[in-house]
This record gives structure tokens, C-alpha cells and sequence, in this order.
């Protein structure tokens, strides 16, 4: 945590390119801190009597992210990604960027919720920019992540997870979440090295599994979390993030795919 710490662009000490839209970001979140400060109005309904007083509860605290879900940028330099994410037209951002070189941008407080998620599903839930985390990684989508990111992503990821107490299951991609819609982070994300550290599922020697006679592997992906409604997209979603290097050889399961996707779909249970 104390290295994430060091990582992490502390825009308030001193100077920011981004004043301005810091401003604007003071501006918001003081609005918020404001509505949440003023007392509840009574609800009133007709036939009964309307209280004056407000009994305020003290059981309650923040809403606390429950998924992490990674994109790459699909842009060309950090710079010009810190841009979109602070031009209000866009109606885009992220909570975390982290370039090339490994520097992390925070840009949005962990409590507060961005919008990165967009039109997208996983498992029962259809908000997923409300019980989320998204992180941006600089990459153009047709180029592996340098390892210098990733290593800043795993420390973040670390972070993240033991500050919310985040299930390993819940660290998913982009793809993942909106397929058909999405291809993000691509091909070339190392989804098995961040695996083995504990964000994200797995599978294991697959020449132990045996797939059932009637395995159904629609179900077998709802299970993980995908939504099937478009079942090519949802195989190729899978086979992006779990058979990376046979993502790009159409939407058919062979058995190989078909004992993978049984593994991992038994971790999910």
C-alpha cells in the first residue's frame, strides 16, 4: 500500500496542468458532501399526521466497491486520455490510469462512481458502474502492456483489493462485462499473471478435467458471469480473456476451450 502510495500522482502539492477541471471536481464533490449534510424531509401522506422532527439513524457508512473492472484506452499517450477524462462532452472516465511507464493517475475518489462500464451486464448485475472500479491502461489495443504498467497494476490491484475486500472472482475486463460491445483490455493482457496473484480466475491442467456428456456451455458461461444473450459474442469475450491465443479463430468451443471453460466455470460455483 505504501508503494501504490508513492505511485500515485498527488495533483494537490503541486503544480497541476489540470487546475481547472480540479476545480470543477472540488466543486461536484462539495455539492455532494452538501446534499448528504442537509436533514431527510419528512414523506407526507394523506390521512396522516406529518411529523416536524427527523430521528436521523447512526447505523449506516459508504458504499463500498465490490468489482474492478480493467480497459485499455484504445488512445495513443496518457496525456491525451487525461484529456478526455476531463472534457465534459465526452460523458467518460475512469477512477485510475495508469500509463505506460507505470505512473498511476487517481482521478476519482474510490467511494464516488465513474463512468466506465457503460451498457453492460455480469452475473445479476446491470449497474455496474455503481459497484465498481474501473482502471484504464494506456494502450492502443494492438500492443502489449508494458511490464513497468502492469507491475504498477498489480501493486493497485493489491491495494484495492484488501482496502474493499473485493472477491478474487470480481477482477474482470471490459470484454468481459459488455460482449459484442467491447474487446477491451485485449488479446494481449496478461489476465494469467494477474491470476496468479489472486484478481481474476483461472484454470489449471486441463488434461485432468473431464466435461460432463451434457455439459451445456451457455450455462457454463452464465455461471462465470457473461451475459449469453448474444452467445458468439459471449464465447468470444470468454476466449479473448481465458484462450487469448485462440481469440481470433472465430466463436467455436473445441474441447480444449470446452475443458477450460468447465474449469473455470467450477472455480465460480
Amino acid at each position: 500500500m505504501v508503494a501504490v502510495a508513492m505511485i500515485i500522482t498527488l495533483y494537490c502539492c503541486s503544480y497541476s496542468p489540470y487546475k481547472s477541471t480540479n476545480k470543477v471536481y472540488k466543486q461536484q464533490a462539495k455539492g455532494y458532501a452538501s446534499t448528504l449534510r442537509m436533514p431527510l424531509t419528512p414523506v407526507h401522506i394523506d390521512s396522516v399526521k406529518d411529523i416536524t422532527w427527523w430521528a436521523g439513524t447512526t447505523n449506516f457508512n459508504m458504499r463500498k466497491p465490490n468489482l474492478v473492472v480493467i480497459h485499455h484506452t484504445a488512445q495513443n499517450s496518457c496525456d491525451q486520455t487525461l484529456q478526455t477524462f476531463t472534457v465534459t462532452r465526452t460523458q467518460v472516465s475512469a477512477h485510475y490510469v495508469i500509463c505506460r511507464d507505470g505512473v498511476v493517475h487517481q482521478m476519482l475518489n474510490d467511494y464516488l462512481r465513474a463512468w466506465h462500464g457503460g451498457v453492460a451486464r455480469w452475473g445479476n448485475l446491470t449497474d455496474i458502474n455503481s459497484s465498481s472500479i474501473g482502471i484504464e491502461l494506456d494502450n492502443n489495443g494492438t500492443e502489449p502492456f508494458d511490464s513497468l504498467q502492469v507491475r504498477s497494476l498489480l501493486i493497485l490491484l493489491d491495494t484495492l483489493k484488501h482496502r474493499y475486500n473485493i472477491p478474487t472472482p470480481n477482477f474482470i475486463g471490459h470484454g468481459d462485462i459488455a460482449p459484442g460491445r467491447k474487446v477491451d483490455p485485449s488479446a494481449w493482457f496478461p489476465w494469467q499473471q494477474l491470476a496468479e496473484k489472486g484478481f481474476g480466475l483461472w484454470y489449471g491442467d486441463t488434461s485432468l478435467v473431464t466435461v460432463p456428456e451434457n455439459f451445456n456451455y451457455l450455462q457454463a458461461l452464465r455461471i462465470i458471469g457473461y451475459n449469453v444473450k448474444d452467445s458468439s459474442a459471449a464465447i468470444a469475450a470468454f476466449k479473448r480473456h481465458f484462450i487469448p491465443a485462440d481469440s481470433a479463430t472465430g466463436t467455436e468451443l473445441n474441447e480444449g476451450a470446452k475443458k477450460i471453460l468447465y474449469s473455470v466455470m467450477e472455480q465460480s460455483l
